[in-house]
């Protein structure tokens, strides 16, 4: 099975939309899409994700199929440095702290340990699995076990904090590093690959992360999620 992760086009935060220029980018990235052999189209409901998935699921006729759990993250604590912004604390973490991530926990560490990011993290990773498991791959460990033969092609339609949340989780890799090195543009294809093999364990592969070649000219640089839009 192949899961092809899309960000959301240029987004206007604050009415919760695609600018102009992102509707641009839908329509490249529905276009790019025609030669996946999508059969099912997920979405966060999100108005920036939902409008951005709408073109991909008209041109193959597809329902949006939502999921509210994969909405943008918030983030926010009691005392928390930077207001608790998780990207900054995470460039942080690696340029000013020299985190060590092989011998030490991330959550634990005052800029994520009663951030309310932490929360949305776990969140999605839990309704992340019950998603595969609905698909056949049960998460055990760093390991799935593939409970039944999936060959399909599934679409999801995010954001730059939660698709990082299931990137982080299903590679097993720490989320604040993820945030930190593993930055993708908006409407980039990113795609996991979860080998067929009934009854066996098998792990997920980054097939394609950050493809951006059909947005020739439409792209102005890495947006990262704004402070204002924390408490959407």
């Amino acid at each position: 099975m192949r899961i092809v992760f899309v960000r959301h086009g240029d987004p206007d935060y604050v009415n919760d939309c695609i600018t102009p220029k992102g509707k641009l980018q839908a329509e490249a990235v529905s276009k790019r899409l025609l030669k996946e052999n999508i059969s099912e189209i997920y979405s966060s409901t999100c108005g920036r994700a939902l409008e951005t998935a709408k073109y991909t699921s008209d041109k193959l006729g597809l329902e949006i199929k939502e999921l509210d759990w994969m909405r943008e993250i918030g983030w926010g604590g009691k005392d928390l440095v930077l207001d608790g912004h998780p990207w900054t604390l995470s460039d942080r973490l690696i340029d000013q702290d020299d985190f060590d991530f092989l011998n030490n926990d991330w959550r634990e560490h005052p800029y994520f340990k009663g951030n309310k990011a932490v929360e949305y993290y776990d969140n999605i990773s839990k309704n992340f699995d019950e998603l595969l498991k609905a698909h056949g791959y049960v998460h055990q460990g760093r390991r799935f076990l593939c409970s039944k033969k999936n060959d399909n092609t599934i679409a999801v339609f995010s954001h730059g904090g939660s698709a990082a949340c299931v990137f982080s989780h299903l590679l097993s890799i720490p989320w604040a590093y993820v945030l930190s090195v593993f930055l993708y543009n908006v409407t980039s294809v990113s795609v996991l690959n979860f080998p067929s093999e009934e009854g066996k364990f098998v792990h997920p592969r980054m097939e394609l992360f950050n493809d951006c070649g059909h947005l020739d000219g439409l792209l102005d640089g890495m947006i990262v999620q704004q402070k204002k839009d924390k408490e959407r």
